[in-house]
């Protein structure tokens, strides 16, 4: 039947009304999340459940703060994909202690696209001020009476180091609101000699330190830290001896830097000491090959150190670690 020109103007008008009406309900929906609010425990319950199927695959991001997701963005241009672990840090210097809320942004964004997301503070000592060097600062050393005077209630150290870490208060307590878990990784490294809080075996050392941060912070009501125990794969070995025991402990990780993988004496001992607790790999400087992922399957995350990704490993290295069928990415991380 031919159509008239009034026809053909009330045709086009309907139309347009449609398109304007489905126009308005796409601006008035907001996107779905890919994670919306969680509890901790799912995130740790997550972990376990894929522990000997599946590993995360994760990124850090360290200085400047201004860019906090520089290095995951190299991941996304060498392999199309983005990792499904963000990591981020509080830092230390006086320009990226400013810009704090720019990672508490980022951590968001990355957990709205579908990432979890890790911390790590590298923290100046509680001798010194809010920002300092790394070197001299963050890298240095305390006294024996120094540190005796920091783990102990009433001191003027002891409280010099709970109004530090009441500066990271507000900022947690940020995507705590957001319903954001956080994996979080205080004082890592603890046994090893170049950061102020290490090196310190047994009950009154390094591990003491580390239950009065995590009760100070638990007291401020910050539930949604997932607490992530922290070694290196020092040679030296004797890593439970810096375990601040279970009740304190989420995730047992290591860092792996005296070799390029953990050797399988290295996942033993920490599967020795986490007991039944989801294991990680907090930092690494190459990425995983089929050879340590079809050998270590406990390890529910690892995390590639910011510059190491496109410094120590190749384009091909990188795409098949991403690649690997048992490693899952930004978009591949389910949480119940």
């Amino acid at each position: 039947m031919h159509r008239t020109p009034v026809f053909r103007a009330r045709g086009l008008a309907l139309l347009a009304a449609l398109l304007t009406a489905t126009l308005a309900a796409l601006t008035l929906t907001p996107d779905a999340e890919a994670f919306p609010s969680r509890s901790k425990q799912q995130v740790i319950d997550y972990l376990r459940s894929i522990s000997g199927s599946n590993i995360v695959s994760g990124q850090h991001n360290k200085e400047p703060a201004s860019n906090p997701g520089q290095y995951t963005q190299q991941v996304k241009d060498v392999t199309g994909q983005y990792p499904g672990l963000w990591g981020g840090d509080l830092m230390f210097n006086a320009t990226d202690v400013a810009n704090r809320q720019r990672v508490i942004d980022q951590a968001k964004t990355e957990w709205t696209n579908g990432s979890l997301v890790a911390l790590t503070w590298h923290v100046c000592p509680p001798t010194m001020g809010s920002s300092c060097a790394f070197e001299g600062g963050v890298k240095s050393s305390v006294s024996d009476t120094q540190f005796n005077q920091i783990v102990t209630d009433g001191t003027a150290l002891n409280s010099a180091w709970k109004r530090r870490l009441d500066e990271a208060v507000p900022y947690l307590d940020q995507l705590k609101t957001a319903g954001v878990p956080v994996l979080f990784r205080p004082l890592h490294e603890m046994n090893e000699t170049w950061n102020w809080w290490g090196h310190r075996p047994g009950t009154n050392g390094s591990a003491k330190l580390y239950r009065i941060t995590h009760d100070y912070l638990v007291a401020k009501g910050l539930t949604n830290l997932i607490w992530v125990w922290n070694v290196q794969d020092n040679p030296a070995g004797g890593w439970s001896s810096y375990y601040p025991g279970a009740s304190y402990v989420d995730v047992a990780s290591l860092d792996v830097w005296y070799k390029n993988y953990p050797s399988s004496s290295d996942y033993q001992q920490l599967q020795s000491i986490a007991a039944g607790k989801p294991i990680a790999l907090a930092e690494m400087g190459k990425v995983p090959n089929a050879a340590l992922l079809d050998s270590q399957t406990r390890w529910a995350y690892f995390m590639m150190w910011s510059e190491q990704l496109r410094g120590n490993n190749s384009n091909a290295e990188i795409q098949s670690g991403y690649f690997h069928p048992r490693v899952l990415n930004q978009g591949e991380v389910k949480l119940p």
